[in-house]
């Protein structure tokens, strides 16, 4: 959720309606600062104020020992069915909701402990078993978990650890005392036996497995660019009037290059929407697992055992060297405001991190440079223009907005500032909910005594008394008013500059032997050096993201000379090009890249038009394109249906779909199966062959198949999916490298080895120029590919 919740965003809509007309006129031409000087009183205490309290209860972000309670509760009954996985995160979100201090946390690591264990993750148990301990674990009750963390050890083949571990229980149930419990003689019967493998082991080593070398990691050619940071050197920095600032090949670039690798400078994890509640007279706490407990609020690595944060609910963490960087650089700041910034969206969350980052003195220095009519600030196309037009000299790359005075563009606060906020080209409704929303923030950061965190020093008492003391209530400082304006800056800035962080996550299926992944937005970020890259319809380049780190690499060939093109979203082989103009509004300008125009100006129908169309439900001829009413293309049958009436068809089959998968994830196959066959024998009625619907029903199929071992009925309904697939995308595209490994799997599990190996081979040529060779997906292809060399001769003939 990037903007305000609805409830607020009417609610500013009411404030704005309610204003003097000559107000609203001069708040619509009003610069940044004039925004900020003429608006941060309009947030009533008797009419916004209360609504923005209200939502915030409904947010659940702080403390609360009876969640806790809830979800220890709920994690205990996931782990008594076996869905362990289930039950980690449960105990991780009680851990969450437990006081500092409280002795029920170490209860909820001892028990995801106990989970995790049975994941197989024994590492990760080992670490939640040394925080039970640390937060004070019942001594009456540590010898269970002693013994799990010996048998922890003793998978790990650390057999020296297990038997001290042993020893220790021992000793504890020694000072206990003689207990003739069924409990205590169950714990007694499994230190017998961890004695005994250990001793087996001891005596009988393992045979040292053969050494085989580390998968081949190609190593990428990477030369850093000396005035773009994390740029290849293959790149170049270009200014004219029409594309603004922008990157070009230096030099000829083949497809699979490495163009740019870039920490963003700032991000924030984009929550769940069940972190926000309806109201309710009654206490509901929410079970849906949401990215917020799926990854690592700081670096956005995945998470095994989350490190919760003392002072809310809602951040959580891969380690604790991560919660205290965030807690340092940003989250002291950020925690008591938790159940706001989930109210007003992830813009205004990024926009408050951005200035916590960058640190008032450079926050302030920037503001004022804009004060002071710095031309590049004010207006960066005005200041670049001498460029365009003597652009062959590198010297005037100084004068370039972001640049330093050495003429280098780095990922810096002030390349973030000099992105474009477009502030004239918003609507004046929008800006108003943007200032009303950043203002609320800055109350609250001055109200709740942040002012000292936010201007970074180190405490309250070594500034000044506060002036907001002696002011009227809810009138911001000087200095919040700096950091007020930064920050609508940057959530004016964030919609045409922000950057959906994706990763590929795995869907839920009633079988884990085929892995089907699909992108998920993750995180909303700042990237200075990736906001460069102009936006077309027919990109040539991939990007892909590893934790914070964007990556970008060349998907053809670029000759030296040619622009390098990020897809903002709309691409052409997903989207009609009216489509694809509409939604690019958005970022302010009209997209004329060479898809569109090859569309705007024949009359060549695009892609998506001829293949994501309808069939005559008579003779399954092409339905001719039209308004109301579409035509059979067969002059014989001359068939006319309703546009709407085939739209509500699809809408019926794409729900019954959807009912499908539910069924697997159900563990009912086989009926999944009765329906997706019923839904294909429904869709050839009314749908193209080559439509893409069509080709996600056999990817559907062909993970139900999978999960029931049927490895040559997947086998081929996946093909048939990749046939639709590569129509749509092309025969090199991401989404045909995603089939691909699909199919690769479903090969491998199948024993159809010549055919794994092949596609496997294909999909890797195709998944290592657009993710790296160093991806997730090319190190599972090739330790298949291992896997399958090393199989016995006579297995091999046979396949």
């Amino acid at each position: 959720m990037e903007l305000p919740v609805e409830e607020w965003r009417l609610c500013a809509a009411r404030c704005w309606a309610a204003l003097e007309p000559a107000l609203r006129e001069r708040l619509a031409a009003a610069s940044l600062h004039d925004t900020l000087r003429l608006g941060c009183g309009l947030l009533r205490p008797e009419a916004e104020a209360p609504v923005l309290r209200r939502l915030c209860r409904r947010a659940r972000a702080g403390k609360e020992p009876a969640a806790a309670r809830f979800y220890r509760q709920e994690g205990n009954r996931s782990f008594g069915r076996r869905r362990y996985g289930a039950a980690a995160r449960l105990y991780s979100q009680a851990a969450s909701h437990e006081l500092p201090g409280s002795p029920d946390v170490s209860v909820c690591f001892a028990n995801r402990s106990a989970a995790l264990f049975h994941l197989g993750h024994f590492e990760v148990c080992l670490e939640d078993i040394a925080r039970a301990e640390s937060h004070g674990y019942p001594d009456r009750l540590l010898p269970k978990v002693l013994l799990r963390k010996a048998e922890c050890l003793l998978c790990l083949g650390r057999l020296q650890d297990a038997a001290d571990a042993l020893s220790v229980v021992e000793n504890k149930i020694a000072t206990a005392g003689i207990m003739t419990s069924p409990a205590h003689q169950t714990l007694l019967k499994k230190l017998s036996q961890l004695k005994i493998k250990i001793r087996e082991k001891e005596s009988c080593p393992e045979p040292a497995r053969e050494t085989r070398g580390d998968i081949e990691r190609k190593s990428e050619i990477w030369e850093e660019n000396d005035s773009i940071s994390g740029a290849s050197s293959s790149l170049g920095l270009n200014f004219d009037t029409e594309r603004g600032r922008h990157l070009v090949a230096s030099q000829d670039i083949l497809p699979g290059q490495n163009l740019l690798e870039e920490e963003a400078f700032v991000s924030v994890l984009c929550p769940g929407e069940s972190l926000l509640l309806q109201d309710s007279a009654e206490t509901a706490w929410d079970t849906r697992v949401t990215n917020a407990d799926l990854y690592c609020h700081r670096c956005l690595k995945q998470l095994l055992a989350s490190v919760p944060c003392q002072g809310c609910s809602y951040a959580k963490y891969c380690s604790q060297s991560c919660a205290d960087v965030a807690w340092e650089q940003y989250h002291r700041t950020e925690c008591s405001l938790g159940a706001l910034l989930l109210t007003l969206g992830v813009f205004c969350h990024v926009a408050l991190r951005t200035v916590l980052l960058a640190g008032f003195a450079e926050v302030s220095r920037l503001v004022e440079r804009s004060h002071n009519g710095d031309r590049d600030l004010q207006d960066p196309e005005a200041g670049c223009k001498h460029l365009s037009e003597a652009p062959e000299t590198r010297a005037g790359t100084r004068g370039i907005p972001g640049c330093n005075d050495n003429g280098q563009y780095r990922s810096s606060y002030q390349a973030v500032f000099n992105l474009l906020p477009h502030a004239e080209k918003h609507s004046p409704e929008h800006k108003f909910l943007c200032m009303l929303s950043v203002v609320a923030i800055c109350q609250q950061l001055q109200e709740a005594g942040l002012q000292a965190a936010v201007l970074n020093q180190e405490s309250s008492e070594r500034q000044s008394k506060p002036k907001t003391c002696e002011k009227t209530s809810g009138e911001l400082s000087p200095e919040m008013k700096t950091i007020a304006e930064a920050m609508l800056r940057h959530v004016l800035q964030l919609q045409c500059n922000a950057q959906a962080i994706t990763v590929m996550q795995e869907s839920e299926s009633g079988d884990g032997a085929v892995v089907n992944k699909k992108p998920v937005r993750l995180a909303t970020a700042f990237f200075p050096v990736l906001s460069l890259l102009n936006h077309s319809c027919c990109p040539n380049t991939s990007v892909s993201f590893s934790g914070t780190t964007a990556t970008v690499r060349a998907s053809q060939p670029i000759p030296s000379g040619q622009e390098i093109f990020h897809c903002y979203g709309p691409h052409r082989c997903r989207m009609r090009v009216a489509e694809r103009q509409q939604l690019l509004s958005q970022y302010f300008f009209e997209c004329r890249c060479q898809a569109c125009r090859d569309e705007l100006e024949s009359d060549v129908k695009s892609v998506v038009s001829l293949r994501n169309t309808f069939c005559c439900p008579g003779c399954r001829a092409p339905m001719q394109v039209g308004e109301d009413m579409l035509c059979c293309s067969n002059e014989a049958c001359a068939i006319s249906v309703s546009r709407e009436s085939l739209l509500c068809r699809l809408r019926d089959l794409q729900q019954r779909i959807t009912r499908a998968l539910e069924l697997l994830r159900d563990r009912k196959a086989d009926q999944a199966i009765k329906m997706l066959l019923k839904c294909q024998m429904d869709a050839e009625c009314f749908l193209s062959p080559e439509h893409l619907l069509m080709g996600e029903l056999e990817d559907h199929l062909a993970q139900v198949y999978a999960t029931l071992g049927k490895w040559q009925e997947a086998a081929r309904h996946l093909e048939r999916s990749i046939e639709i697939v590569e129509m749509h995308h092309g025969p090199s595209s991401i989404e045909i490298g995603h089939e691909l490994f699909k199919l690769a799997q479903i090969l491998f599990n199948g024993f159809a080895v010549s055919e794994a190996l092949s596609t496997i081979q294909r999909a890797e040529e195709i998944l290592s120029v657009h993710c790296g060779p160093q991806s997730t997906q090319i190190q599972e292809l090739q330790e298949m590919k291992t896997c399958l060399s090393e199989l016995p001769r006579s297995i091999l003939q046979r396949t």
